[in-house]
Parts: C-alpha cells; sequence; structure tokens
C-alpha cells in the first residue's frame, strides 16, 4: 500500500535499502516478498533462494499470515521463525527484524487474536535472544498503532507507516542521519463523534471484513507460487542494484 508513482510499490524494504545504498554508494537489493504466504511456507519456497545470494543483511518479517489463520500452531511458527533466522546467520548474514504490534486499538473485531499476537512476538523475541538477530519491537511502542500509519484496510502499513519501519529499521541499523525520532508520537486528534465512528466501522466491515471471512472459509486454496498471478510472485527480481535515496 505504498504506491511508487510509476505502478509499484515502494515498501519498507526498499525504502531501507536505498538508505544503505546512499550510505554506503551502492547496494545490491532483492525483495523475495510473496503476498499471502505463512512462515512455514517463507521457510520451504524462499529460504535457499535468499542464501544462494550470500547475502550481507537480511530483513525477516512474518506472522501476520499465520495469525489470521483460522488455526495458528505457535510451536509450529516458533521452529519456523529459528530456522529462518538461524540459517541465515550461520552464513554470515546480519538478519533483522520486528514484531507486530497489538492490532486491537486498529480492528475492535481483532481482540480474539491479541493473545495470538503476544505469543507471536515472544517466540520472535526469544528467536532473536538465541541467534543474534537485531530486533525492533514495534509492539512496545504506542505509535505503532496509529492509524494514520495505517492503510484503510487496517492490516497494511500506509506510506507513512512504511517510512517509520524503514526509519526504525536505518536507526537499529545504525545508517548515518538515522535516529529514534521513529518512535515519537503523532499529534493528537480530537475525540470522533459517537455515530461517525461506528459508521466508520460499519463501512471498513463491509469492504474488508466480510469479504475476507468469505476468504477464509473457502474451501479452494490459493495456487503455488508459480501460479503466474502477479500477487504470487517475488515483488522484486533477485540482486538488483538499488538506487539511492538522492537519486529518487
Amino acid at each position: 500500500m505504498d504506491r511508487d508513482g510509476r505502478g509499484g510499490y515502494m515498501g519498507w524494504s526498499r525504502r531501507l535499502a536505498q538508505r544503505i545504498a546512499t550510505a554506503q554508494s551502492g547496494l545490491l537489493y532483492a525483495n523475495l516478498g510473496v503476498r499471502g504466504l505463512t512462515t512455514r511456507e517463507i521457510r520451504e519456497r524462499q529460504l535457499a533462494t535468499a542464501l544462494a545470494m550470500r547475502p550481507d543483511l537480511a530483513s525477516v518479517f512474518s506472522g501476520t499470515n499465520d495469525v489470521l489463520r483460522i488455526r495458528f500452531d505457535a510451536a509450529e511458527f516458533a521452529a519456523d521463525v529459528r530456522a529462518l533466522q538461524r540459517e541465515l546467520r550461520a552464513s554470515g548474514a546480519t538478519v533483522i527484524t520486528f514484531t507486530l504490534p497489538d492490532l486491537s486499538p486498529l480492528l475492535p473485531w481483532a481482540r480474539p487474536l491479541a493473545p495470538r499476537i503476544r505469543a507471536m512476538n515472544d517466540i520472535v523475541r526469544a528467536a532473536c535472544a538465541e541467534t543474534g538477530a537485531t530486533l525492533v519491537d514495534f509492539a512496545a511502542h504506542p505509535v505503532s498503532t496509529d492509524a494514520r500509519l495505517w492503510d484503510p484496510d487496517r492490516i497494511h502499513a500506509n506510506p507513512a507507516g512504511h517510512a517509520r519501519i524503514a526509519d526504525a529499521l536505518a536507526h537499529a541499523l545504525g545508517l548515518p542521519g538515522a535516529s529514534d525520532d521513529w518512535k515519537a508520537s503523532l499529534p493528537a486528534l480530537p475525540r470522533d463523534h459517537t455515530l461517525r465512528a461506528v459508521g466508520r466501522e460499519l463501512g471498513w466491515a463491509g469492504r474488508y471484513l466480510v469479504p475476507w471471512a468469505f476468504a477464509q472459509l473457502l474451501p479452494t486454496r490459493r495456487p503455488p507460487s508459480d501460479a503466474g498471478t502477479r500477487e504470487l510472485r517475488p515483488l522484486v527480481p533477485p540482486l538488483s542494484p538499488a538506487r539511492s535515496a538522492d537519486a529518487q
């Protein structure tokens, strides 16, 4: 949900790549992201490809699709997260990841998911402590659930949100010019009228929640990643030169 104005997308990963390219006068960058994959699918389909690139830095985030499934297997998720981090770290890569904030302030219907998200974040924290991966703990900062940083679907970050994520990762990596300003809260908004808030929630449910619920109940599953749909292809071909932020 972070369009680049040329028919594609930016996103926190490319924003971070641009900052690194600026700092060191170049970067070979790949984004293997594929919509809808669980952590197990990422491990099975993408880890070998990532390792073959012999990366210096690997940014790894997953879990949202796991907790949104009807069944969330915490033990399986933990095993997959540790495997991803361990193998990338063993290859010599710096690994950076982050937690997912509790979505309840954005999605009142998602309160039952809060225990899953807490469990997921605890697993990620424990894995990072074990493997030495760098962790940005977004869940610990209230600004992470400010609706002004999220797309209207409330599942994906908007351009301002992606910029904050990139700023946070840049700070954690110690990039020149990075700071902890990403933690700062946005100016307070006036309290919304109750009827307006209810209408907004109903509108959101009709546009996003109902289609999602039907999709979960359908017996058919998404085809494998070689099915040819754009959504199931990696976002950026492997190891392309990243443009510096100054070149945009």
